[in-house]
């Protein structure tokens, strides 16, 4: 699996967009301290992980059944923000759930509706749909 090394800066404000550091927001998953409460927490976490580049924190939090096999980001993407337009499901109460989102890059946007399941507890990304 091809790696991206994460970038040693840590931004003071978390890239997910919510107010707060990102040691206190999205950074206190990436390190495992804690696991995202809901698959919102989930789908922010991952946008600022490919922000940071953190590659192992995108492929450990990917439901084994439909993770790739390897990952490698392209070190020329900049992320630039994270809008979340809709979410369905996804709190402690459910086993299953979706969040809409568009996730602006120098260039352009990507607009999709994602799909998270619990494992073992855990919120996971399994599979999005691109949407116009």
């Amino acid at each position: 699996m091809a790696r991206r090394t994460p970038r040693t800066a840590r931004p003071a404000s978390c890239p997910c967009g919510l107010p707060g550091s990102y040691a206190d927001c999205c950074g206190r998953f990436h390190s495992g301290a804690s696991a995202a409460p809901s698959a919102e927490a989930l789908m922010r976490s991952r946008y600022s992980a490919f922000v940071m580049g953190d590659v192992e924190y995108l492929v450990r939090t990917w439901h084994p059944r439909t993770r790739p096999s390897g990952l490698e980001l392209d070190p020329g993407m900049r992320w630039t923000g994270l809008e979340i337009l809709d979410t369905g499901d996804g709190s402690a109460f459910h086993s299953t759930g979706t969040v809409t989102f568009r996730a602006s890059y120098r260039g352009g946007s990507l607009h999709e509706r994602s799909r998270f399941e619990r494992v073992d507890g855990a919120w996971v990304y399994v599979d999005g749909e691109f949407l116009d």
